[in-house]
């Protein structure tokens, strides 16, 4: 039986991102598109140019450096926007425009008070535009799944007609249900005339857990592209998840009759990476890449997966780049074996960078009895994605005592960038409020914890733990990070980093231009 191809479209770097609090800077999408890369996705949509500066410089980057990839770039239909990607991507080796304008009877109404012959020009006028800078073209009906199918369909043919060699139908708001948006699918191939000059893609919203199961119904009605982010991330209730598309189309190709060109020993790593960087933690039951999805706890399952692997398992767990066994690293370990576990795990460290990561692996390894893969990785990622160039204090010292029945207390030493020394003292509800109060003395902030979360990063009762802390201050809302074996010190680190992040903002004003979203 022969396969048709399947074309991965993934958004994690633009819609991904657009989910509240996932924010990432240049060094942290770069490393991101890295891995989609080396996953062998057909198409990164590397952000949005026109929103900001910063998303700019981000797909201009990663349109300089990715090879083997299409890089998109988001565009609404005006031609500021689509001039800002055009620009974007100059450098790109394969570069796409994607175009998207609403079309439902919803939006046209109350979004963008046009009719309909006004929306059929703004989006042929917007493709047409587009080919000036790029042949590829790439346009979305925005909630297509609550367009009126006979309209849906006069937009779809005419921006074909205007040259676009993708029509995405997005459910933008996670409306549809399988057997309706397969449907959908199949009467836009059956009632579009020149549907054969053009790829049918697809991009689904999960607001009611139904964005994977739309988009392989899509994909059985014909559709050629899906596009989706890695763990499903994105606005609202998040995006259809790649891993669990891809690992559908491996494990069930007769049924759907297509196939993917994705490595997929890369899914785990991806996914790893990705949770790491937006603080959005992998719930334990998530299909493919959760903690437990190759876990068996019944002594019945134990019993039938020891006799034979599929009694249980309908997939190989190295066939997304789990590993059966783990290499255990400890402080009587030298240079040579960090390193290659450092690259076992696809890293490529300098060797200023290896040094450091060696250093803190000793400091870390006389904290714990055993390290694990987790643990290597939180020091790649802490010495890859440090922000030096936004540091205005780093935390030297922290004392903090807490006792039954009495305010905690806490005393911090930061060191400010022209090296200088500040001492601070204060009080609060528990030990983490404590060691805030403290540095908000120093820093001269009045900030607001609003998200405080703690995720163990490996095994066992010295592992070490990930803080994740949001933090609000003056309208402006930050991620900060901190890793440790000691969660109180991790959580002064948390903090100090979304501090560092808040100062260096209000240094460089914001860069934001609006309310744009996107299919």
């Amino acid at each position: 039986m022969s396969l048709e191809r399947l074309v991965i479209f993934d958004t994690t770097l633009r819609d991904g991102e657009q989910c509240p609090g996932a924010s990432l800077n240049i060094k942290e999408k770069l490393e991101i598109a890295r891995k989609l890369s080396a996953l062998k996705v057909d198409v990164i949509e590397a952000g949005f140019p026109v929103a900001s500066p910063g998303d700019f410089d981000s797909v201009k980057e990663i349109a300089r450096e990715i090879r083997g990839s299409s890089i998109a770039g988001l565009a609404r239909a005006l031609e500021k926007d689509i001039e800002a990607a055009a620009r974007a991507l100059e450098k790109a080796e394969s570069p796409r425009i994607h175009i998207f304008l609403s079309t439902s009877k919803t939006h046209r109404e109350h979004k963008l008070q046009k009719n309909k012959s006004e929306i059929i020009k703004m989006a042929t006028d917007a493709v047409r535009f587009g080919k000036r800078f790029c042949d590829d073209i790439e346009f979305s009906p925005e909630d297509a799944s609550r367009t009126e199918q006979d309209f849906l369909c006069e937009v779809v043919e005419a921006v074909i007609d205007a040259g676009a060699k993708t029509v995405n139908i997005p459910d933008t708001v996670g409306y549809a249900v399988p057997d309706e948006f397969g449907a959908l699918i199949a009467n836009i191939k059956m009632n579009v005339s020149n549907i054969d000059k053009a790829v049918i893609s697809v991009h689904c919203h999960n607001d009611l857990g139904m964005a994977v199961a739309n988009s392989l119904a899509a994909v059985k009605a014909g559709a050629r592209q899906v596009e989706c982010t890695i763990n499903g991330i994105g606005e609202r209730a998040g995006n259809a998840a790649m891993e669990e598309i891809v690992m559908a189309l491996k494990t069930r190709k007769k049924f759907f009759g297509a196939d993917t060109r994705i490595d997929t020993q890369h899914i785990m790593p991806c996914s790893k990476l990705v949770s790491s960087l937006t603080g959005f933690f992998v719930q334990r039951n998530k299909a493919i890449v959760g903690k437990n999805a190759f876990a068996h706890e019944s002594g019945v399952h134990q019993d039938g997966f020891l006799k034979k692997k599929d009694t249980y398992e309908i997939m190989n767990p190295t066939d997304i780049g789990l590993e059966e066994s783990e290499l255990v690293l400890g402080k009587h370990s030298g240079r040579n074996a960090l390193s290659k576990r450092i690259r076992d795990l696809g890293y490529k460290l300098n060797d200023a960078e290896l040094n450091e990561v060696f250093r803190e692996f000793k400091i870390l390894a006389d904290d714990k009895k055993d390290l694990f893969e987790e643990d290597i990785l939180s020091l790649i990622q802490k010495q890859k994605f440090s922000e030096d160039d936004l540091t205005t204090y780093k935390l030297e010292n922290l004392r903090c005592s807490f006792e039954t029945g009495k305010a905690s207390e806490a005393s911090v030493v930061l060191v400010s960038r022209d090296n200088k020394r500040h001492e601070s003292k204060a009080s609060g509800d528990g030990p983490v409020d404590s060691i805030c109060n403290a540095i908000d003395r120093i820093t001269g902030l009045s900030c607001k914890l609003i998200d405080y979360q703690v995720m163990s990063k490996t095994k066992g009762r010295d592992a070490q733990g990930e803080v994740t802390v949001r933090v609000v201050s003056e309208n402006r809302e930050v991620l900060g990070k901190g890793v440790g074996v000691n969660t109180i010190e991790a959580s002064g680190f948390a903090y100090i980093n979304a501090v560092n992040k808040l100062l260096f903002k209000s240094k460089s004003g914001p860069l934001g231009c609006g309310e744009i979203s996107g299919p």
